[in-house]
């Protein structure tokens, strides 16, 4: 039986031009799918239909319009569309100006020149909201600009949060040898899951995407061209049965993860050879030492001179945290001393 399913992007964009533009089409007026929900980052299938999701849209006009155009959306739009119950807002559509909705889900507007606070306090999956999903209309003029400020960190800080990921890696990668040879093949194993999670985030940062949260990470990865292998050495380590299979299978994956690092040319080249942790018989990549290179190619020394530790996901797995920007910036302006 084929599925009726239509992917949440499609429908919303449907919803707009078919019912939505025409109430507004006399407002001046910005509109897109952005923002929270699986349809945003084309993750969506007909599971995600049972809950907060249907046909929508995000609808930006001057402050003083907004009342006047929820008013007549509520009273013009009908409840269904598609065979889907439309969601929230005026008949399937919230009504703001985008600086207010910009702030309230960013911590800042990114029409205005964004701080070094402003980068590393914004969840990589909030900057992947705001960046994906799509633009319906823009007469305002302020959703392609504000997602073009937002398209990857600036150069300097690209480096450093590139930086800070290596340096995760180099803070555990000799643990799985180490808690295997110990006895303790269930905290090597953990430890080997968190070692490709890292490595994971770190190829998509790589390739200029920003990792969502855990939930859509691998399915983000597995989007990146030419990673196949590579996804599959971590799959293997991951599975693998004790700690030698899995150092096997992560320096496989760490040489791959080196050469892309050597292909980007950030730095000068590395040798993209595992290597003996001192003297002990656990193989790894050494990865302090891509981080150095990165941090040494930092031109402002204010960024060079943050302390090793990254953007708000880097140092911080609360989604608490993660999902509220006023703790996210009030954390990260304590930590980095921002």
């Amino acid at each position: 039986m084929m599925s009726s399913f239509i992917p949440g992007l499609q429908l919303s964009r449907d919803f707009y031009t078919q019912v939505v533009q025409p109430v507004v089409a006399d407002v001046p007026h910005s509109a897109a799918l952005i923002g929270p929900g699986s349809e945003v980052l084309a993750f969506d299938t007909e599971r995600s239909t049972d809950h907060d999701w249907g046909p929508r849209v995000l609808l930006f006009v001057a402050p003083h319009l907004s009342a006047q155009v929820e008013a007549a959306l509520a009273l013009r739009l009908p409840d269904a569309f598609g065979g889907y119950p439309v969601v929230g807002g005026a008949g399937g559509t919230h009504v703001t100006d985008a600086a207010t909705w910009f702030t309230r889900r960013l911590g800042f507007d990114p029409l205005e020149a964004a701080t070094t606070l402003d980068w590393l306090a914004t969840p990589w999956q909030r900057l992947a909201e705001v960046t994906n999903g799509e633009v319906f209309h823009d007469g305002l003029g302020v959703l392609e600009a504000a997602r073009s400020a937002l398209r990857w960190y600036p150069p300097d800080l690209d480096r450093y949060v590139l930086a800070c990921q290596w340096r995760r890696l180099a803070q555990q990668e000799a643990f799985p040898g180490r808690s295997g040879e110990a006895g303790d093949d269930l905290g090597s194993a953990l430890i080997t899951a968190s070692l490709a999670g890292d490595l994971v985030r770190l190829v998509l940062l790589m390739r200029r995407r920003y990792p969502p949260y855990a939930k859509w990470a691998g399915s983000a990865f597995a989007r990146l061209t030419a990673t196949a292998e590579l996804g599959e050495a971590l799959s293997r380590a991951a599975a693998a049965g004790d700690w030698r299979e899995r150092q096997h299978h992560l320096g496989d994956a760490y040489r791959r993860v080196a050469m892309l690092h050597n292909r980007l040319g950030l730095t000068e080249p590395l040798p993209a050879t595992t290597r003996g942790f001192h003297d002990r018989p656990f193989q790894v990549i050494d990865a302090q030492r891509f981080a150095d290179a990165l941090t040494a190619g930092i031109t402002d020394p204010r960024i060079r001179a943050l302390p090793p530790i990254g953007s708000a996901d880097q140092f911080c797995g609360s989604a608490d945290l993660l999902t509220d920007p006023r703790l996210c910036r009030a954390m990260t302006r304590a930590v980095l001393g921002l």
